[in-house]
């Protein structure tokens, strides 16, 4: 990734993408590849989809309301996505966009809005969420896109988790108080990182969460951390000790 091109403008589309295909670009896309970006007949761009890699393309046919994406060469194979949940209590717009947007960043492979007994916020639209995290996904090289998940309740969310999957419990109580220590030889078939609302879990959630079977109790430091700036701490802390930042993939 650190010889990857940043400069060149990349644009995430639904359409399947292979060499020699024509990619109609919807109209927010055209708006923004014509009018903000300014691009002209026979300029370049990066396209992805999330399944297929990233290939160069070419626009053509271009007028004042339309243009076609000509796909011409594979540049990169497709990554699959990472075996890395993010749970999290929804947050106030704002906040959930950068969310979103921080955990696509970090490798998460999934979005899970979890409902808490102190959640504020407690309808989450899943299309914004995925939305965040395809800009995300443009500006940062990032080639699988994660899926948005429909909002659940705590309660339902520990009732159907895999016994086997590891739960990574941001707890500011944890009885470790270095987090690599505490995630040191953790292992599961894949990791959910779990973080609070504002206020944190109450104790009959802290119970029920200790209850699993293959749990790791994470703290995030001395410091208070609001929940948006945890999501970033502890995804980071998560792949510097068991995730993909030493070249193996979750």
């Amino acid at each position: 990734m650190s010889h990857y091109d940043f400069s060149a403008q990349r644009l995430f589309v639904e359409a399947d993408l292979a060499p020699g295909a024509d990619v109609a670009p919807p109209p927010d896309a055209l708006n923004y590849l014509l009018n903000v970006l300014r691009l002209r007949e026979g300029d370049a761009i990066l396209l992805f989809n999330g399944r297929d890699g990233e290939f160069l393309a070419h626009l053509t046919a271009v007028t004042r309301r339309a243009a076609t994406l000509r796909v011409e060469k594979l540049l990169r194979p497709q990554t699959p996505l990472a075996d890395l949940d993010y749970c999290f209590a929804p947050l106030k717009q704002a906040r959930l966009d950068y969310m979103a947007q921080k955990a696509t960043e970090m490798g998460a492979g999934r979005l899970v809005p979890v409902i808490t007994n102190r959640t504020q916020v407690r309808r989450v639209n899943s299309a914004r969420l995925r939305a965040n995290a395809v800009e995300a996904a443009e500006q940062c090289g990032v080639l699988a896109v994660p899926e948005a998940s429909e909002a659940v309740d705590l309660a339902d969310f520990l009732v159907s988790f895999p016994e086997k999957r590891l739960l990574v419990f941001c707890d500011e109580d944890a009885p470790i108080a270095n987090p690599v220590t505490a995630l040191s030889g953790r292992s599961g078939e894949g990791v959910s990182v779990l973080i609070g609302p504002e206020g944190g879990f109450d104790e009959q959630e802290r119970a029920a969460i200790a209850r699993l079977s293959n749990v790791a109790r994470l703290s995030l430091g001395p410091r208070v951390l609001r929940a948006d700036t945890a999501a970033v701490a502890a995804l980071a802390i998560v792949q510097a000790a068991i995730g993909d930042w030493d070249g193996k993939a979750l």
